[in-house]
């Protein structure tokens, strides 16, 4: 779809939702952050499941103290301190669109 096609699409159905276009960009991309925070905690809480671990803490005490095999472990110790600096950075950018919204509203 080329970008004119798409900011037709889009102020169609800002219109139909009786939205601005900014609006609708808006709770747009609210929803898309939403979503990829599901997805990062998802596969943070996978990680921590697989180890019958309640928390990253727990999880490197498992490690450390041979509870669970080292390798994959650690990587995957890695990768869910990852996705929590990932979930910080969604968050970050949810409560600027959501403080935006409450800026316009008052």
């Amino acid at each position: 779809m080329s970008i004119s096609s798409l900011t037709a699409t889009a102020s169609q159905i800002a219109s139909a939702l009786e939205l601005s276009e900014d609006e609708l960009s808006r709770q747009a991309l609210i929803s898309f952050l939403r979503e990829q925070k599901r997805d990062a905690l998802q596969l943070h809480l996978d990680i921590l499941a697989r180890y019958g671990a309640q928390s990253l803490e727990d999880l490197e005490t498992k490690i450390t103290r041979g509870t669970v095999v080292e390798h994959p472990a650690w990587e995957d110790l890695i990768v869910a301190e990852n996705l929590n600096a990932r979930l910080e950075e969604l968050d970050g950018y949810l409560d600027r669109l959501q403080s935006a919204a409450t800026d316009r509203a008052a």
